[in-house]
């Protein structure tokens, strides 16, 4: 069935193809769509003062930012680039005398300091909030030029620093917190206590060991505990990259075949370490990557077991770090030196800067480029200097001329229990019996069709219109193609099952946007009809025998040229034989005769009765609907067969018989909102009205507007299905269960008593004919902690706005009576979570009192039955109050005078 959508009861082979190539294609765009990512351009710059240039860019806990030029001057900027604080931390020499320079930047967070390597082969320490001078260890063998920290245990810690000489130099400290103070207490030099290497090494809480690891100056080295090993890089092709063990090897027989092996060929080694000697560590201890022209920077993933590394060939490398031989994966794209490589573990994503400014987002599983930044959009200018990702603030600080944030764009993820269907506002849903499936079409042209009896997503495919919106939506009548309506216009004829367009319907000179659409069938032929804004009926001849791709409307009717609509046709209604509705903006309705194309009558949709000012009341007629069983039936010649939306929550009975007549209106919306979406049941019994801050309200119109009665038609049944406008209302008969979809990017499935399924896109999967599988008595979250579904009551109305004020207020007024039933101590208050739990088993779905849900609920939480039964009584109709509080064995203020209220006001629903 899905194959074959035109319903001719054989599949060809190339259809069978085509079918599976263009599904699995969507199914690919779908994959890329969903890692789609993407820099905010341009970037966010603060202008940096001349001077030296900035070397390392470091984050701290608290999400500020530290930077450090090589003069020694350290600066403190917020996450959004405002500096907090600057300081140059090194000592005034002087005049004639060097100045002193910095090399690198890292922090010891659990012991409040900042380290600083520098030129004259230190490596200083300073408080990291008030950059004071704490201590420095100094008279090292060489320059260090890359700095790293590790904090390894309690009270422990490592600094491993690479130099010019390419050797590795670990120091391994323990007893930090009194090693630190002691080393405060020395003899200073420059105004900062010191220590040299040799010194230190000989206290029992310091290990150093130096190894002797490239050939060339250290490029980066990092230190990973969970392997645990040091990474160091250098521009020598023979040692790129090596991971190397902190210790030596405790393998003594392996270490002892290598040194032989060196005598055999002549060289000799020696074993051990020290200070003034690095040691070469054994081929056991270390693993070797050789690279074609260095590596100047790397990152690695312990969690995805991921090594990458960057350099002069401009080529980014992926390595198994166990599989020296051969690299995984390379990424190709750069076209300058890699500068800056960094793992994005959560988001399975690779950033790169290379020195032409330009930065990259690489897919790590694809291998491929997400988006690319050039200087020219980035708005980046100079000379590359230093560069930081920040997973907090999901960027990339860049320092050039100026010191620059290139953030990603992102949007803003649903909080707390939210589950969303789409990721922007759903326009228009619908119902395939057929495949049992039911399709949704978003704001972002996005189509994703569900599988009714689960939840579970069957297929999305995007891109439906272009960039335009998916407006409105019909089936074919056999419910195997999807027609789509859009703001580009068009109509598209889809198999909506593999996202296979198989026809675009539009007219010649173009049509703005398309509000509504459906299907026709006169005598044998079928049609497609469209209206919007371009205040026109237009019919498509629907032909199997029709093979264009791009089809024109047919002629349009003379009636619709010469005293067709005057302003935008919202919504049209269709009921066999020959009868068709269209309402306009202007609140103007038009009956048509399909076999002619002739006006049969029209109506203007009459005001509120309450309308200042008729004038200017918005009169759109947004939804139209007939009551099909009237109008094929001559006995209900005089009764009402057509209901319109109206103004202000009004709902509109016209008799198209006869010339046509208005029978009677009534407010179909609880809060006098504009009701968006009309449907009724196939016996025309039952209407259900959506309305624009989402609430569903159900009436019986069986016997209502009849030539003899002209009563306002008894409510069955109200809730709340979402938190804003319901753009989308279908009943599924077949399975007594109702659709609904909203600009809030959901879509929603319910019982036709208003129990909640579930919401399409949750994580828990439903069984539609399994009702404790439903998420009822629960109410979505959003719904629930929304201030419009908040109860209305009289005291809440009133000055009392808190739960606490209405039981301190009403406790007073117990006590001044001397009421048997009044509270000694303030009950506590009840939390949003407690909320969410009392709201759960208290959903009032037929607006009943199910006590044995509350006694259940309120028996678990006994410290708190007392409010939550208080906010049950206020929040829904109950008559047993009183057997209800002895049953709980809970006396509370102001439920005698709760229940004595004659005229108790109707809550206005959650």
């Amino acid at each position: 069935m899905k194959i074959d959508y035109s319903g001719q009861g054989s599949v060809e082979w190339d259809e069978f193809c085509t079918y599976m190539q263009l599904e699995y294609t969507e199914k690919e765009e779908l994959v890329v769509r969903s890692k789609q990512v993407a820099f905010a351009l341009p970037a966010t710059m603060k202008p940096l003062s001349h001077g030296e240039p900035i070397l390392k860019i470091h984050q701290i806990s608290d999400g500020m930012i530290v930077t450090l030029k090589e003069d020694g001057a350290v600066s403190y900027w917020s996450s959004t680039l405002q500096l907090r604080k600057s300081k140059s931390v090194f000592h005034e020499r002087p005049i004639g005398r060097k100045a002193k320079w910095a090399t690198d930047l890292v922090t010891m967070p659990q012991y409040n300091k900042l380290i600083i390597g520098t030129g004259d082969r230190e490596i200083q320490l300073y408080e990291l909030s008030s950059l004071e001078p704490h201590c420095q260890i100094n008279s090292l063998e060489t320059v260090p030029l890359k700095l790293d920290y590790c904090y390894t245990g309690p009270d422990e810690c490592a600094v491993v620093y690479g130099d010019a000489q390419g050797c590795v130099s670990i120091i391994l400290m323990t007893s930090v917190g009194e090693t630190l103070r002691l080393w405060k207490k020395l003899p200073k030099v420059e105004n900062v206590p010191s220590i040299s290497i040799d010194h230190a090494v000989q206290s029992p809480n310091i290990t150093y060991i130096r190894w002797k690891v490239h050939e060339d100056w250290v490029t980066k080295v990092k230190y990973f505990q969970s392997i645990p090993a040091v990474v160091s890089t250098s521009n020598h092709e023979a040692s790129a990259l090596v991971i190397g063990c902190i210790l030596p090897s405790t393998n003594i027989e392996q270490q002892m075949r290598e040194i032989k092996e060196a005598c055999r060929e002549g060289k000799g080694k020696k074993a051990g370490f020290g200070v003034s000697s690095p040691q070469q560590r054994v081929a056991c201890d270390q693993t070797v990557f050789s690279i074609y022209k260095g590596v100047k920077t790397f990152d690695f993933c312990t969690t995805r077991n991921l090594l990458i590394t960057g350099g002069m060939d401009r080529l980014i490398r992926m390595w198994n770090p166990y599989v020296p031989g051969s690299p995984t994966g390379i990424l190709k794209g750069h076209s300058a030196l890699i500068f800056y490589l960094h793992i994005a573990t959560e988001d399975g994503r690779v950033f790169s800067v290379s020195t032409d400014n330009s930065a990259r987002i690489w897919d790590i599983q694809d291998q491929s480029c997400l988006f690319a930044a050039h200087p020219k959009a980035s708005f980046l200018r100079g000379e590359l200097t230093a560069c930081l990702y920040s997973p907090a603030v999901k960027g990339l600080y860049i320092s050039t001329d100026s010191l620059a944030l290139l953030s990603l764009k992102t949007k803003a993820e649903p909080q707390g229990s939210y589950t969303t269907s789409h990721k922007e506002a759903v326009l228009c849903c619908g119902y395939s019996a057929g495949f049992r499936q039911v399709v949704s079409c978003s704001e972002g042209s996005v189509i994703k069709v569900w599988d009714v009896d689960t939840g579970n997503e069957m297929f999305e495919f995007g891109g439906a219109h272009g960039l335009s919106a998916v407006t409105c939506m019909t089936f074919d009548p056999k419910g195997r193609r999807l027609v789509t309506g859009g703001r580009d216009g068009c109509l598209r004829i889809w198999n909506f099952n593999n996202g296979h367009c198989l026809k675009t319907l539009s007219r010649e000179d173009g049509a703005p946007e398309i509000c509504d659409c459906c299907y026709l069938q006169v005598h044998r032929n079928t049609f497609v009809m469209s209206v919007g804004w371009a205040r026109r009926i237009d019919v498509y001849l629907d032909s199997a025998e029709d093979t264009r791709h791009v089809q024109r409307p047919k002629p349009a009717w003379e009636d619709d040229l010469m005293k067709g609509h005057r302003e935008d046709v919202l919504c049209v209604a269709q009921c066999p034989p020959y009868l068709l509705a269209t309402g306009s903006y202007d609140g103007e309705i038009i009956m048509w005769n399909l076999v002619s194309g002739r006006i049969q009558s029209r109506f203007l949709t009459p005001p509120p009765p309450n309308a200042e000012d008729p004038q200017t009341v918005d009169r759109s007629v947004l939804s139209l609907v007939f009551l099909r069983t009237r109008a094929i039936d001559a006995a209900f010649s005089s009764a009402a067969s057509l209901l319109s939306s109206g103004a202000q929550g009004q709902v509109h009975f016209w008799n198209v018989q006869n010339g046509g007549k208005f029978v009677q209106s009534f407010n179909a919306s609880r809060l006098q909102q504009q009701i968006r979406k009309l449907a009724v049941t196939a016996d025309d019994r039952l209407l259900f009205a959506g309305d624009d801050v989402g609430y569903v309200c159900v009436y019986d119109i069986q016997h209502c507007a009849l030539a003899l009665r002209q009563d306002p038609p008894p409510t069955v049944n109200f809730w709340r299905a979402h938190i804003s406008s319901i753009t989308g209302l279908h009943l599924i008969e077949s399975e007594q269960v109702l659709l609904t979809s909203s600009t809030d990017c959901t879509v929603r499935l319910w019982s036709i008593t208003g129990e909640f399924i579930g919401t399409f896109g949750q994580r828990e999967r439903w069984s539609l004919h399994t009702a404790s599988s439903w998420k009822h008595p629960a109410v979505p979250y959003e719904v629930l902690i929304d201030p419009l579904s908040l109860p209305s009551h009289c005291r809440l109305d009133g000055k009392i706005q808190t739960l606490s004020d209405v039981l301190s207020s009403e406790s007073t007024e117990d006590t001044e009576s001397d009421s048997p039933n009044k509270v000694r101590n303030r009950l506590p208050s009840s939390s949003d979570r407690e909320m969410e739990e009392i709201n759960s088993a208290f959903y009032p779905q037929h607006r009943k009192w199910r006590r044995h849900e509350i006694f259940k609920h309120a028996n678990k939480s006994p410290d708190h039955a007392g409010p939550k039964l208080y906010h049950a009584l206020k929040c829904y109709d109950v008559d047993d109050v009183p057997a209800a509080c002895e049953e709980l064995d809970l006396t509370l203020a102001g439920i005698d005078a709760f229940t004595a209220s004659s005229e108790r006001e109707e809550p206005a629903g959650i």
